[in-house]
């Protein structure tokens, strides 16, 4: 399977796919590379919020907008939410020591990846959100082996 979709009818149906990815990670026990892609106020950080809070993080997710990434360490896991969309440089990245938020123990969702090219490893999956109306439309799709191996098992839940 290379590409999943529905429909997200609110946002707490975004948070919900986020933690049903968290948990296919969780039970797989691997790390992960999703890129989002999706208009201004799409559902990416909400997506994100339903992956971090499923992977047991207590407390506030916010957005890192204006921060560039935010961490989340939990017990066996890294979490990393970046959001590229002000990276003038994709050089930065490499002065912030980008090659460290990409390890087995790691999970990275990563807003405006298209902003990083070069200096960011390719993701599992790809994450599209789109409007549908008051709705959202999510189409996942996988880059690699990995990745088809989690939609095939979140087509199975």
């Amino acid at each position: 399977m290379k590409e999943f979709k529905c429909i997200l009818v609110d946002e707490q149906a975004t948070i919900n796919i986020g933690a049903e990815l968290a948990a296919i990670v969780k039970q797989q026990n691997k790390g992960l590379v999703a890129y989002l892609h999706g208009d201004l106020g799409a559902g990416k950080t909400t997506l994100t919020r339903g992956f971090v809070i499923g992977m047991g993080h207590i407390g506030k997710v916010k957005s890192p907008t204006y921060t560039l990434v935010e961490p989340y360490d939990l017990a066996d896991w890294h979490i990393y939410h970046f959001d590229l969309y002000r990276l003038s440089d994709p050089e930065e990245l490499e002065f912030m020591g980008i090659r460290d938020y990409f390890n087995s123990d790691c999970c990275s969702f990563i807003e405006w990846p298209e902003k990083g090219a070069g200096f960011i490893v390719n993701a599992d999956i790809h994450l599209n959100l789109a409007y549908s109306g008051e709705q959202r439309e999510l189409s996942i799709v996988a880059e690699n082996l990995w990745g088809e191996d989690i939609l095939r098992l979140l087509s199975a839940r």
